[in-house]
């Protein structure tokens, strides 16, 4: 062979070398990368192109798919979309996923590595391959309960089963429709989209457990309590000071008891009196007494600044100030001690509160998804209750639900009184930092005595009743009746 023929063919082997180089770079190393751009069509007609499993609510269907004769194959459909939207989420051809539908995708689609046999089966028989169901924790009777007592009203709803952590109920209003995102008229999907998230309120967010967090006001002091009393220093009957004002400590402010009113004649009352009518003065001063380092360690075994929790969609974490020398001062310490300042809180987190009392001092990990079964309905994966934490003893806990009770016999909570059932709970009216209303509060559990349901409702900026709310008045009486619709079920 002469020396241009060699040359020719030693380029064509490099150029045969570098094809075969690239190519199997493309299809092994970049498999995963092309396979989720946005822009491979091919893989939106492949996940649409299978039958997406149901998300199961009370054993109806809140979320399911039907054959459509178009090139995706199959049209996902909500019932009652805007009631179990927080839940739910959306699925969607141009707008991916959200909450459950992106928590549990890989069983929904089918993809999960605990169906292979049931893929290797379709590819044998021929069948159109199917997602797994997804039951969820809801009860349909609290979740349309927590939605009618909010009624037009912004804020959030979450009701807790205090000995396993179940999630019984997720409200977050305003909310949306699911079904306009699902279009796949992409254009008037994309259209949806845009016009949600311009909406006013902001209906995507998910204020029950994600996005804007919010000072607790008053129901943080049920962490105070519990701080006070495991601190060994004090009991539900220790006296502490009550001024009719407070001055905070290196500063000129005052802090004053809600509408200026005296706490106490005598300038003391016990610690179950201070939290029945919810003295500012007393817990203000009960926290800097405390100090800032044993607020944020008890806040924290609630599950405050806890960033890792899912139930299975992302939550956002509560928040306690942070031990640095502006944060930590003792003015800001009496402000936390009330839930003011910079302490912010999920309604979950505030539910999680009240459930952690009610179970005995046990943190149970809230959870949503109960049972994911196959196409057969053979369990695939089973939820077992997770302990948490114990953020109180048995005893402390049973000191905070007598003090609770009496918030709601006698106190500021009587809105939340059931018929032959004794309530434990807690107000809270918390202003905002701003001109707006503040935020109007409430966390209780039921039966005080075998509890079934632990809940948390905040309105935003008092609701309908605006400047004039307290937590006693609005939310309590929402809180009520996702309680009666669990107990009564």
């Amino acid at each position: 062979m002469n020396v241009p023929l060699r040359r020719v063919a030693s380029v064509v082997l490099v150029m045969f070398l570098a094809l075969m180089v690239s190519t199997t770079y493309i299809q092994v190393f970049q498999a995963e990368q092309l396979n989720t751009d946005p822009r491979n069509v091919r893989t939106i007609y492949r996940e649409y192109g299978n039958f997406r499993g149901p998300i199961v609510v009370g054993g109806e269907a809140v979320a399911s798919s039907s054959p459509v004769d178009d090139p995706f194959g199959f049209q996902r459909a909500y019932a009652n979309g805007p009631l179990y939207a927080p839940v739910t989420g959306y699925f969607s051809v141009v707008n991916g996923t959200s909450e459950i539908e992106r928590a549990e995708n890989e069983f929904l689609n089918g993809e999960a590595s605990s169906l292979w046999l049931e893929r290797l089966s379709a590819l044998f028989t021929g069948e159109q391959p199917q997602g797994a169901s997804v039951e969820l924790t809801i009860d349909p009777a609290a979740q349309q309960a927590a939605w009618d007592a909010l009624g037009d009203q912004r804020g959030a709803v979450v009701a807790l089963e205090p000995s396993t952590g179940r999630v019984l109920a997720l409200v977050s209003k305003p909310s949306f429709d699911p079904n306009a995102l699902a279009s796949h008229d992409t254009a008037a999907a994309s259209a949806a989209f845009q016009e949600l998230t311009n909406a006013d309120g902001n209906p995507m967010s998910n204020r029950a457990i994600r996005g804007n967090t919010y000072p607790p006001g008053s129901t943080f002091k049920l962490v105070t309590a519990a701080a006070a009393i495991e601190s060994g220093q004090y009991t539900a009957e220790s006296v502490v000071p009550a001024p009719d004002t407070y001055q905070l400590p290196q500063s000129s402010s005052v802090m004053e008891n809600f509408g200026g009113t005296r706490c106490s004649p005598t300038g003391e009352m016990t610690l179950a009196d201070a939290l029945r009518i919810s003295c500012n003065t007393a817990f203000a001063d009960l926290g800097v007494t405390l100090g800032d380092d044993v607020l944020r360690e008890q806040a924290q075994a609630f599950g405050f600044d806890d960033g890792g929790l899912q139930i299975p969609m992302d939550v956002t974490a509560s928040h306690f100030p942070t031990n640095d020398t502006d944060e930590s001062s003792p003015p800001r310490t009496a402000l936390a001690a009330i839930g003011q300042g910079d302490v912010k809180a999920t309604p979950l987190q505030m539910a999680m509160v009240s459930a952690a009392i009610a179970n005995d001092g046990v943190l149970m990990e809230p959870y949503t998804v109960e049972t994911i079964r196959d196409s057969d309905l053979d369990v695939i994966q089973q939820t077992e209750p997770q302990r948490l934490g114990t953020p109180v003893s048995p005893s402390t806990a049973d000191q905070l639900t007598q003090m609770m009770v009496g918030v709601v016999q006698n106190g500021s909570g009587t809105a939340a009184q059931m018929s032959g059932v004794q309530v434990a709970g807690k107000t809270g009216t918390a202003e905002t930092g701003t001109d707006a209303a503040p935020h109007a509060w409430f966390t209780s559990f039921a039966p005080a005595d075998d509890p079934q349901v632990a809940v948390a409702v905040i309105v935003e900026n008092g609701g309908s009743m605006g400047s004039e709310a307290t937590g006693g008045a609005v939310a309590a009486p929402i809180a009520r009746a996702v309680m009666e619709a669990v107990i009564n079920r």
